[in-house]
C-alpha cells in the first residue's frame, strides 16, 4: 500500500537525527524531535520543525523509552518513525508496535528484524539460500561437551559469540582447547547483561580478516539492487573507526560476485528497505557471510559520495510503498571516499572517553569534504551516550586524493573543550600500510599502540610555537596543565604532537 508521509518522528539523536532531519525536510515534509533532559539544546532539536522531551538523560529513561516515544507520535500526529541507528533501530518488538499501532516503520518489517537478530537462525538461513557462512555451529550450544566437540570438528582457533549480540560482546577467541569452558562461561555472562539473551555459538576464527560489507536496498514489489561495499577494516575492540569505498581489495568481477551474493541474502529472509550484509574476507580471498545490519548504517555517507545516492530519502520513499526508482544497471559509481569517525576520547589515555563543554568546535570545509555532526560549540558530551561527535568524509577521483583531503580536513578541525580521536585518525590514514591498502580487523592492534601515536619530532615552526605559548604561561600566575594545554591550543603546534609535548613541558615547570 502507498502512503505519502508529511510529518515524520525522528527516534534518535545527535548526528544520525540531524542528518535524517535534513533529508525529511529536502523531501518537503515535517519532522518531529524527541530529547532527553541533558539535550534541550542539541541541534537535533533546534532543526526540527517540533519537538518533544522525553525523560531524563539515561538512554532507558529517553531515547529507549518505546512508551514515551509512541506517545509523542501520537500527539504530533506522526505518519512515520525513523530509527536512525543504535537505540531501537534494530528492536523487532518496537517495530512491530509501531506498525500496530498505525505508523510506519522506516525500515525492514519486524519479523526480518527477529530473524536476522539471532545470529544462529540468520546463519541457517544464509545457508539455505547459498550463502557462504563461517564455518561454525547453526544452534546454541547448551552442553560443554557438545561445545568441546564442535570446536574440535571446526579447527581452532574458535570464536565463541553471542547468538544475540553484536559490537563485539559477549565475543571470545579461543585458541586451545583448555581454554574453551572458560571463555564460554565469561561470554554467556556479558551476554546476558548486554542482551539479556546468554546463548552463544562457535564460529571459525579467522585470523586477519578484511570486513568488507555490501549496502541494498530493497522494495516491497521483490526489486533489490546493490550499491557497492564499504571497506570497515581499520577497527578498535571491534568498533569501525575509518571506512572507504570502494574496498581496494575488489576488482568488477568479485563486486559482483559479492554484491549478487547480498542480493541472495535479502530475498532469503524477505528483507524490505535499506540494509547491509557484512562478510569477512580471508586471505585466499574467500569471503563469508558475518551478520546482517537492518537498519541505516553510521558509515553510509561514503556509499553516497560514491554513487550520488540519498539512502536516507530511499528509506523513506520504499516505506511509503513505492518501487526502487534506479535499476541495477544504472548505479554509477565513481571515484573513492573515506570516512573517519571523530570520538570524544583520548587515545593516549587508552581511548578513554572524554566528557564535558566543547569550547571550540571549527569545522574544515572545501570542496569534497562532508561533516555529520549534531554539535556545535557550547554542546555537552555526557556520560550517557555514544561518544560518537561527528563523521568527516572526503571523496576523492581515486583513494589517495580522498586520503589526502581527509588529512587535511582532519589538521584544519579544531575541536577543543574534550579530548578526541584526532591524532589517531591521522596517525591511521598517514600509515604506510593504509597508504597501500594493507589494512585487516587488526591494523590498530599490530600497527597503533600507544607509543605509535608519540612519535615523531617536532618542526621548527612547532618548536617556536611551543616555546612562545610556554613563555607566556611561565609570565602568568596559572599553573594547572589545563591552562597550559588551553594557551597551547591556539598555537599552529601539530595535533599529533600537542600533547606529547605539553606533557612534557608541564612535567618540567612543575619540577
Amino acid at each position: 500500500m502507498q502512503r505519502s508521509f508529511q510529518k515524520i518522528l525522528v527516534a534518535n539523536r545527535g548526528e544520525i537525527a540531524v542528518r535524517i532531519i535534513r533529508a525529511i525536510h529536502q523531501m518537503g515534509k515535517k519532522a518531529v524531535a524527541v530529547y532527553s533532559e541533558i539535550d534541550r539544546r542539541a541541534l537535533h532539536v533546534r532543526l526540527a520543525d517540533e519537538a518533544y522531551l522525553i525523560g531524563g538523560a539515561s538512554s532507558l529513561e529517553s531515547y529507549l523509552n518505546q512508551d514515551a516515544i509512541l506517545d509523542v507520535a501520537v500527539k504530533a500526529h506522526a505518519d512515520a518513525i525513523h530509527p536512525g541507528y543504535g537505540f531501537l533501530a534494530e528492536n523487532a518488538e518496537f517495530a512491530k508496535v509501531v506498525s500496530e499501532k498505525g505508523f510506519a516503520f522506516i525500515g525492514p518489517p519486524h519479523e526480518v528484524i527477529h530473524l536476522m537478530g539471532d545470529k544462529t537462525v540468520a546463519r541457517k538461513l544464509m545457508l539455505r539460500a547459498g550463502v557462504p557462512v563461517v564455518p561454525g555451529t547453526t544452534e546454541p550450544l547448551e552442553a560443554d561437551d557438545r561445545a568441546i566437540e564442535a570446536a574440535s570438528e571446526i579447527g581452532y582457533p574458535v570464536v565463541v559469540k553471542a547468538a544475540a549480540g553484536g559490537g563485539g560482546k559477549g565475543m571470545r577467541i579461543v585458541r586451545k582447547p583448555d581454554e574453551l569452558l572458560d571463555a564460554m562461561r565469561t561470554a554467556k555472562e556479558e551476554a546476558q547483561s548486554a542482551f539479556g539473551d546468554s546463548r552463544i555459538y562457535l564460529e571459525k576464527y579467522l585470523e586477519k580478516p578484511r570486513h568488507v560489507e555490501m549496502q541494498i536496498l530493497s522494495d516491497a514489489y521483490g526489486n533489490a539492487i546493490y550499491l557497492g561495499e564499504r571497506e570497515c577494516s581499520i577497527q578498535r575492540r571491534h568498533q569501525k573507526i575509518v571506512e572507504e569505498s570502494p574496498s581496494v581489495l575488489l576488482d568488477g568481477p568479485s563486486r559482483r560476485e559479492m554484491g549478487e551474493t547480498a542480493i541472495k541474502a535479502v530475498k532469503g529472509c524477505g528483507y524490505v528497505n535499506a540494509g547491509t550484509v557484512e562478510f569477512l574476507v580471508d586471505a585466499n580471498l574467500n569471503f563469508y557471510f558475518l551478520e546482517m545490519n537492518t537498519r541505516l548504517q553510521v558509515e553510509h555517507p561514503v556509499t553516497e559520495l560514491v554513487t550520488g545516492i540519498d539512502l536516507v530519502k530511499m528509506q523513506i520513499l520504499i516505506a511509503e510503498g513505492l518501487p526502487l526508482p534506479i535499476r541495477q544497471d544504472e548505479i554509477v559509481r565513481s571515484g573513492h571516499a573515506i570516512e573517519a569517525r571523530i570520538y570524544a576520547e583520548d587515545p593516549l589515555n587508552s581511548f578513554f572517553p572524554s566528557t564535558g563543554i566543547i569550547e571550540r568546535f571549527r569545522a574544515p570545509g572545501g570542496p569534497w569534504i562532508r561533516i555529520d555532526s549534531g554539535v556545535t560549540e557550547g554542546s555537552e558530551v555526557s556520560v550517557y551516550y555514544d561518544p560518537l561527535i561527528a563523521k568527516l568524509i572526503a571523496w576523492g577521483k581515486d583513494r589517495e586524493e580522498a586520503r589526502r583531503r581527509l588529512v587535511q580536513a582532519l589538521e584544519e578541525f579544531e575541536i577543543t573543550g574534550i579530548r578526541h580521536n584526532i591524532p589517531a585518525l591521522l596517525s591511521i590514514l598517514n600509515h604506510p600500510k593504509f597508504v597501500a591498502g594493507e589494512i585487516n580487523t587488526h591494523f590498530m592492534q599490530d600497527y597503533l599502540q600507544t607509543e605509535d601515536l608519540l612519535k615523531g619530532d617536532l618542526t621548527e615552526e612547532e618548536l617556536v610555537a611551543a616555546a612562545i605559548a610556554a613563555a607566556r604561561l611561565r609570565n602568568s600566575q596559572e599553573v594547572s596543565q589545563s591552562a597550559f594545554e588551553q594557551r597551547l591550543v591556539q598555537s599552529p603546534v601539530g595535533e599529533v604532537n600537542r600533547r606529547r609535548w605539553v606533557q612534557k613541558r608541564y612535567e618540567n615547570l612543575r619540577g
